[in-house]
């Protein structure tokens, strides 16, 4: 006759014998003799407990249950269900403070347990992905060419295999060629990538500092002085129309109905230079009023804006396409309020900072032939960038089969790399919380394979010292007749960081000098 006692006994056996059976490692696909393992790509272990009615399994829940994913086989990549990674992806857009932490927290653990080797994972909407966590494997995903590695989102490259060509020609799209190759060449001499002052500085700096006066605007008299706030629809409102002039000339300053056709499409996923096309005429007329508007802008605009430095270049086969380029540096502008804002919140929590930056602001409007310059307000906005990426992670999909530390990955392969957790990597970052813009005058420091704020290799941004140099400058003017007395939110100038800034959420209040 069973006892309570040999009943209970059974019962906890039979938990025993579950828990073993779901940590128990999953087989390595077989291959070959002689030949690397291929990756496994069998299903990942399901969540418990996620498909009863009215249930929501939380963020910290689901990494519980990711430390439970199997432990490598030696010589094999590791797969394990990742929910902090859904978090990290979803940064992509605007993450929320507590995807992300979620998700570093979740990737210090996954490197914890597995080491520096790339790990396969899955998130919970059934995606795959090979991350990586070592700097050596960062150093040979930048070093990849295009043709191997396609810098795309994984469902805009799924099926495409070494000799499937793509659809699109786009420069975030998965195009090959010789097009593709010859307009980012074309760009990146339009955009002066290798050279940290533009040729056409002189104009663009004359409207930089014109439009940055709708950033500094009065808006309370106190005393003697008047204050202003600074906020992003102020910032947005002077970067845009600062961008028009830089790409399409003074008269476009106030097309702000251009602006907005352009965020139509963009927040439609209908953008011209790629991703989905949105059904329908609406979307099709808005496209070529934006076109049309950017072809009678082109067709007044001076030597000196990039459209017409575009316009100029010789096009003997008639493929480039000036007006679509004007479109991508119109939209790709739209980081720059964002960053602004982040890089003068940080100066306002470090009030010696920002008196070194005002001083090189106030000598540099003096500096004649070196203007553009401002090492040092440069380095403040690398370091914001560092802090705050504007893509916190990376993602490639592989167009042939490829070998990571000894495992063979097939064609169609998502690689992801996490930018936001490497730049603020607390175990090989120095001061990785804190803002610390000297780290960027160290001889190679834009060299770092950990800090990617522009990317590497042959994927680097090209409008990266554009970028720098019209961000820079905005800082400049701002601070040239004005301190910042008073931020929202408050930061701790001396302990860590917050993990997010939201630059919606951001005020700040200047006084004159």
């Amino acid at each position: 006759m069973r006892t309570v006692q040999g009943a209970a006994l059974d019962g906890l056996r039979a938990r025993v014998r579950a828990l073993a059976a779901r940590r128990r490692p999953e087989r390595a696909g077989r291959s070959p003799r002689g030949e690397a393992p291929r990756a496994d790509r069998g299903p990942a272990m399901p969540w418990p407990a996620t498909d009863a009615p009215g249930r929501r399994t939380s963020m910290r829940e689901s990494l519980r249950y990711a430390a439970l994913a199997p432990a490598p086989v030696p010589g094999t990549t590791a797969r394990a269900p990742f929910a902090g990674l859904g978090g990290l992806l979803r940064g992509l857009a605007r993450p929320r403070p507590h995807d992300v932490r979620t998700s570093v927290a979740a990737l210090r653990a996954l490197r914890a347990r597995r080491g520096d080797a790339p790990a396969l994972v899955r998130t919970r909407s059934g995606r795959t992905f090979l991350v990586l966590l070592d700097p050596e494997d960062l150093r040979r995903f930048y070093a990849e060419p295009v043709s191997l590695l396609a810098a795309a989102a994984p469902d805009k490259c799924r099926g495409i295999g070494p000799e499937e060509p793509a659809d699109s020609d786009s420069d975030s799209g998965c195009a090959r060629g010789d097009l593709r190759a010859e307009q980012r060449q074309v760009g990146a001499e339009v955009l002066a990538a290798d050279r940290p002052v533009h040729p056409s500085c002189g104009p663009f700096l004359t409207a930089l500092a014109e439009e940055a006066r709708h950033l500094t605007a009065p808006a309370t008299p106190t005393g003697t002085r008047t204050t202003a706030t600074l906020d992003l629809a102020r910032a947005r409102y002077a970067v845009q129309r600062a961008a028009r002039r830089i790409v399409l000339g003074d008269a476009a300053a106030a097309d702000e109905e251009l602006t907005g056709w352009l965020t139509q499409l963009r927040a439609e996923g209908s953008s011209p230079r790629g991703g989905r096309v949105r059904s329908g005429r609406a979307a099709r007329s808005v496209h070529d009023k934006a076109r049309a508007r950017i072809e009678e802008h082109a067709a007044r605009a001076d030597g000196d804006t990039l459209v017409g430095r575009a316009s100029r270049h010789p096009d003997p086969t008639g493929a480039l396409d000036p007006v679509g380029q004007a479109q991508h540096w119109l939209l790709a502008m739209d980081a720059v309020p964002d960053t602004l804002l982040r890089t003068l919140l940080l100066l306002g929590a470090h009030p010696a900072e920002q008196d070194l930056a005002a001083a090189e602001a106030a000598a540099e409007a003096v500096a004649g032939a070196d203007r553009g310059e401002l090492p040092r307000l440069r380095a403040c906005v690398r370091e914001s960038l560092r802090l705050y990426p504007v893509v916190p992670d990376l993602i490639r999909v592989t167009r042939a089969e490829t070998e990571w530390r000894g495992v063979r990955h097939p064609a169609g392969t998502s690689l992801l790399v996490p930018v936001a957790f490497h730049q603020r990597d607390p175990e090989r970052v120095p001061a990785a919380h804190v803002f610390v813009p000297g780290r960027w005058k160290n001889p190679g420091a834009d060299q770092d394979i950990r800090m990617a704020p522009f990317s590497h290799g042959g994927g680097r941004c090209p409008g990266d010292q554009l970028g720098l140099m019209a961000t820079a400058a905005l800082c400049a003017e701002v601070l040239r007749g004005h301190r910042i007395a008073g931020t929202r939110p408050v930061l701790d100038p001396v302990g860590p960081l917050p993990a997010t800034l939201d630059p919606q959420g951001i005020r700040l209040t200047l006084t004159r000098r």
